[in-house]
């Protein structure tokens, strides 16, 4: 974890990003009110309290600093484009959230209740449900076929990774690389693709717009692991949800998966006995599976690798396009995703 000055300097720099793209950011705003247009009430209300969370809208940053650095509007000028965009992206990414929390039984989201203790598990499916399709329906008003194939694409690998993560829960002999599959499709898809499609909405090589495919997909990667790290080891008021949730649902993430694999054969035995019994897990649990990994370095270790992809999603895009405030915007998000304590 990094020092309280270290903390500051990065939110500071963090801050100065989603700055530099407000005018966008707002704009996306709008279109996500805007677009809400459902006559059913309930629709507008389970949406606009889960849009209203205190989402930092990072998909549509990312969408809208890969559109800029593309060209797709000269700085200081609207784009409508990235405007909407920006919202499908939040309407997809919010949607998933829905549906996560029904799946997880989750409490907490955003340092707030789940949408499914307020409204129900069916109230939350069907508004995620819809707008899924309100998503897909924006993004087909562009009339780009390229851009909508790209994201109906992200929105069937998100639906993958959440079935592939459910298929393997409470399996304590996961290897790392099906781990990082999972986190591939159901986190660095969406990145990916908010990068990818802001990409061609300017005039950039090929090249280019796959280095910024990689980059979105390296940064997702980045920002999963930082996030499964935190799940163990972040404050909870800060984080916005419980810590140890991954625990409690049988997810094998990393931290785990590295205490696994390097404790001793009592400690391992335990630990399955905890995976196994998830859902009754208990304060004495949470501290023993905190104590293994700590003394097998697996948090730290599993922030590293983190810190690994997002250095290669830097290299990635410094290869392939010239220095440039955007450049930089893009490289700071990359840093931030592993760095955060959120």
């Amino acid at each position: 974890m990094n020092s309280p000055v270290q903390q500051l300097d990065l939110r500071t720099r963090a801050e100065e990003v989603w700055a530099r793209y407000r005018a966008d950011l707002d704009a996306v705003e709008r279109e996500l009110t805007a677009n809400l247009t459902s006559e059913v009430a309930l629709v507008g209300e389970v949406a606009r309290y889960v849009l209203g969370g205190g989402g930092k809208r990072f998909r549509p940053l990312v969408l809208a600093a890969s559109a800029r650095l593309a060209g797709a509007a000269p700085d200081g000028q609207p784009c409508p484009e990235v405007a909407t965009l920006g919202a499908v992206v939040e309407y997809i990414h919010t949607a998933t959230l829905l549906h996560d929390d029904v799946v997880d039984d989750g409490d907490i989201r955003r340092g707030q209740s789940a949408a499914r203790t307020l409204w129900g598990n069916a109230g939350s499916v069907l508004v995620g449900d819809y707008l899924y399709a309100r998503a897909l329906a924006m993004s087909v008003s562009l009339g780009r076929l390229p851009v909508v194939a790209a994201l109906t694409s992200a929105v069937e690998e998100m639906s993958e990774g959440e079935v592939f993560q459910l298929s393997v829960c409470g399996d304590a002999g996961l290897a790392e690389a099906a781990y990082l599959r999972i986190v591939e499709l159901k986190t660095a898809s969406l990145i990916r693709t908010a990068a990818q499609v802001g990409g061609m909405l300017g005039q950039i090589s090929e090249t280019q717009l796959a280095a910024l495919v990689e980059y979105g997909r390296l940064m997702g990667i980045a920002f999963q692991v930082a996030d499964d790290a935190l799940d163990y080891q972040g404050d909870a008021e800060v984080f916005g949800k419980a810590l140890g949730g991954d625990l409690k649902d049988g997810k094998i993430t990393l931290p785990l998966l590295y205490a696994l694999t390097r404790c001793s054969g009592a400690e391992r035995a335990r630990l399955e006995s905890i995976i196994a019994h998830d859902d009754v897990a208990c304060g004495d649990d949470l501290a023993f599976v905190l104590r293994v990994m700590r003394d097998h370095g697996a948090l730290e270790d599993a922030g590293n690798r983190a810190r690994e992809f997002s250095a290669r999603a830097g290299q990635v895009l410094c290869q392939a396009f010239p220095d440039g405030p955007h450049r930089a915007a893009l490289l700071e998000l990359a840093e931030y995703v592993v760095e955060r304590d959120r």
